[in-house]
């Protein structure tokens, strides 16, 4: 689903998907299903970024950093205090990064075009 070229494939190749495993996992794709709309937003972008986007290592990676921290400290004094923690563990967590995704520069520039200001 996520590789398909358009939205309508993608679409299609979900409905087979749930064909093929609603038997077994009645529940599991019909949550994709009834949120198709929200979901279909992935294919206004473009296929590399779309790649990037299901490729999750490196959020997986940092989101497990983020939980790291939070699992140490419940309260934190204030949101800056908080904001601070997560930006030097973004930093330290950066080093640990060793390869750039391909075709990155290709997709930082059209992000630039799509969220002119912003990056």
């Amino acid at each position: 689903m996520y590789q398909a070229s358009t939205e309508e494939i993608a679409y299609t190749n979900l409905l087979e998907l749930d064909e093929k495993w609603k038997s077994r996992y009645p529940g599991a794709i019909q949550s994709w299903i009834d949120n198709w709309e929200v979901l279909s937003v992935f294919f206004k972008f473009s296929a590399e970024i779309r790649k990037i986007m299901y490729t999750t290592n490196a959020i997986e990676s940092l989101n497990s950093t983020y939980k790291r921290i939070n699992r140490n400290r419940n309260v934190f004094p204030t949101d800056m205090s908080l904001l601070k923690v997560l930006y030097l563990s973004t930093i330290k967590a950066e080093k640990k990064w060793s390869r750039m995704m391909s075709k990155w520069d290709m997709c930082l520039s059209q992000f630039r075009i799509m969220y002119e200001g912003r990056i």
